[in-house]
């Protein structure tokens, strides 16, 4: 993208001629392999300062790049006392979030024999005056690779699925769509099946250096054609009889995933509890 690759310039230039920073990094999925980059990806941009403080309490500068509708401020509170952070969105369309840090907090995470997970995922040093990141590890790419579960932690994982659906069936039978909908997309979605699909994909690729980026970004890309529409009909509107198709949709996906990755990894399925909870569903569903 022409207009962020300016900005990115832009930033270098200022940094470079600004005594008061010693050194300038690019992190995150412009410089991740392993990440899917298109023109809403952002700069991520972290500021070594020799006294960031005039930085996080003054904004005047970060209008050198453009100019900003919208911004969120975190101070080093927020980060245990490491950096603050400035996300920036201009009037382009670019967002930019700023990481600001002091040379001590900095050099001591260069020194921490694991890297930061931020700098894992990818990072290019564009300014360095003074050699800090001289001693910087190479990314691994390791933290956004999807790991093998244990069985104790595969059991637990379904186990707390069906019996969060008993909550989403209790909902829809109140005609409660607010809970039944956090329910549905926040607990059974994010917290169930997002890993339990992480691991079917991982294990079709043997477990090899597989990731999908975050919360499912890449599901379409990895899943067949038909696995994918399986996925799709668990997402529903605000009709109570569409969410309830959608709940089974969960229930079926969960079984076929769960049994075929308990096969593959040798893991005990619960298939009594899946059937009492089945017929606990089906018998709420058809209460007067």
């Amino acid at each position: 993208m022409k207009g962020r690759d300016e900005k990115l310039e832009q930033i270098i230039h200022w940094a470079e001629n600004n005594p008061d920073i010693r050194v300038a990094l690019l992190t995150s999925s412009l410089v991740n392999p392993y990440a899917p980059v298109d023109n809403f990806s952002d700069l991520d941009v972290e500021l070594v300062f020799e006294n960031r403080k005039a930085y996080e309490d003054y904004n005047e500068w970060i209008r050198l790049f453009g100019e900003p509708i919208s911004m969120i401020e975190e101070d080093d509170a927020v980060f245990d006392g490491k950096h603050a952070m400035k996300m920036v969105l201009y009037r382009d369309h670019i967002k930019v979030d700023f990481k600001l840090y002091q040379v001590p907090e900095f050099c001591e995470e260069v020194k921490k024999d694991v890297l930061p997970e931020d700098w894992d995922l990818g990072y290019r040093v564009l300014v360095d005056k003074d050699g800090l990141t001289r001693d910087l590890k190479a990314p691994t790419y390791q933290s956004i690779m999807i790991q093998q579960p244990t069985e104790t932690e595969f059991k637990k994982l379904l186990n707390d699925f069906w019996w969060d659906t008993t909550y989403v069936a209790k909902c829809l039978k109140r005609g409660d769509i607010f809970y039944a909908k956090f329910m549905s997309e926040n607990i059974l979605r994010s917290d169930y099946l997002v890993p339990l699909i992480e691991w079917y994909i991982a294990d079709s690729h043997g477990w090899n250096n597989i990731t999908t980026n975050k919360h499912g970004r890449l599901f379409k890309k990895y899943l067949p054609t038909e696995l994918w529409g399986r996925v799709e009909a668990t997402f529903s509107g605000s009709d109570i009889e569409e969410n309830w198709n959608a709940l089974f949709a969960f229930a079926d996906l969960v079984h076929e995933l769960g049994t075929t990755l308990s096969k593959k990894l040798n893991f005990e399925y619960p298939f009594q509890h899946e059937t009492d909870i089945r017929n606990y569903l089906t018998e709420v569903k058809a209460l007067p």
